[in-house]
């Protein structure tokens, strides 16, 4: 007899509640696994026992907060990455350690299928599948949004809704509020519904971390970041573990306002899709991290970094995680930030994050050769003759040969 013993990705909300029991029905042994990163979670019991009573034959609960934060947001943190200039990729990069804790769970469960609750339209399914394959090359998938026979049963969310109410399933999600929300420790999300039109102004109570920067307070809040080879320690001088630290960050920065995006991006399975995120605690640290850098990073691997963040930012929103270059790719970023470490101090207000100053024993800012005023002999301002004239000599024949200028 065939093994339908599968290990689904759940969060307790609409889709996964009422796909562990589609599975059920139809001849799955379910084992719910919800990865705890950092969402809210009012009572942990209770949701392990409403999977089961959505007919899992296990629920397991994994608090991977610490390694979310260490191992994925920070290493995306080291990159200054956001997917096509703005997304700081809260959703993308938790995937890739929700598909591993599956194949862990699996592995130990005897299971041969894994499960998740992403759409056939979004990123998330390629997320979750890319990461399966690559730790699991012979998993087998089954993914409900891709099966004509669930489709056909449950052809949109309003469907999904009523049915979780005719069986007395408690959501999140009405149909006087339909958006969907992801959450984890580095954001929270929200998509469709109403946000499907791009014109439609997001409501002020659909906001979960922060208040909006009308509401924000009428004061600037300062804060002092320690940074020990480009990752955060120390909160205005207390020692924080990477989870407290990004949790700490969170209350601080939705308190201003700070982090809330609105934007229309483009997936990788080709559509433009508009979504609303709030990143209170990743603003801050992206910001502050990058000012850290600005004065020990040497300039040309500085610049070297830039060029490859586009590319490790779509690799990250794209679901390539586990991939060959992006091993070698965080070899690269792990090397250029060794001796990324100081202090850095900022001003928040309604929204803004701004940076007021930065020192480290690593800077490689020397105030004698950059003043204006006499440097003592530090800097030859007469070299600059000799370096402009050679960096302009391919210009300088051209102009020659031709006649003059391009005018």
């Amino acid at each position: 007899m065939e093994n339908k013993k599968i290990v689904l990705a759940y969060s307790g909300g609409l889709d996964t509640s009422i796909i562990t029991t589609w599975l059920v029905q139809n001849g799955f042994e379910v084992i719910c696994l919800l990865v705890d990163l950092g969402q809210k979670v009012e009572d942990v019991e209770e949701l392990k026992q409403k999977a089961l009573n959505c007919g899992a034959s296990k629920s397991v609960v994994l608090d991977l907060k610490e390694e979310f934060v260490k191992e994925y947001v920070f290493e995306v943190m080291k990159w200054n990455a956001k997917y096509e200039g703005e997304y700081l990729l809260g959703t993308s990069v938790a995937r890739p350690l929700i598909a591993k804790a599956q194949v862990q769970i699996a592995e130990q469960e005897g299971a041969q299928w894994l499960s998740h609750g992403a759409t056939g339209k979004g990123n998330d399914q390629v997320r979750f599948e890319m990461g399966y394959y690559a730790l699991k090359p012979d998993v087998k998938v089954y993914a409900p949004w891709k099966d004509p026979k669930f489709l056909e049963k449950f052809p949109g969310r309003k469907e999904m809704i009523d049915f979780a109410e005719e069986n007395n399933i408690p959501i999140k999600a009405t149909n006087e509020q339909p958006w969907s929300s992801d959450e984890n420790l580095l954001h929270i999300s929200f998509e469709a519904g109403m946000l499907e039109d791009p014109w439609t102004k997001p409501l002020d109570e659909m906001y979960e971390f922060s208040k909006t920067p009308q509401n924000a307070p009428d004061q600037t809040t300062e804060l002092f970041l320690d940074f020990e080879d480009g990752l955060p320690v120390s909160l205005n001088g207390e020692k924080l573990s990477p989870a407290e630290m990004l949790h700490k960050l969170n209350e601080i920065g939705g308190e201003n306002g700070i982090g809330q995006l609105d934007m229309v991006e483009n997936r990788f399975v080709g559509m433009k899709s508009r979504g609303v995120y709030e990143t209170p605690g990743g603003t801050i640290l992206w910001k502050a991290h990058k000012a850290m850098e600005s004065i020990t990073m040497d300039r040309d691997l500085m610049h070297l970094r830039d060029s490859l963040m586009p590319e490790f930012a779509k690799m990250v929103y794209n679901g390539f995680w586990f991939c060959a270059k992006m091993k070698a790719m965080q070899k690269l970023i792990a090397q250029s930030q060794k001796k990324v470490t100081g202090t850095v101090r900022l001003d928040l207000y309604k929204g803004n994050v701004r940076i007021t100053g930065r020192k480290s024993d690593y800077s490689l800012y020397d105030d004698k050769i950059a003043s204006m005023d006499d440097d003592g002999g530090a800097y030859n301002q007469e070299d600059a003759i000799g370096f402009i004239k050679l960096n302009a000599l391919p210009q300088r024949v051209e102009a020659a040969k031709r006649g003059g200028l391009y005018l």
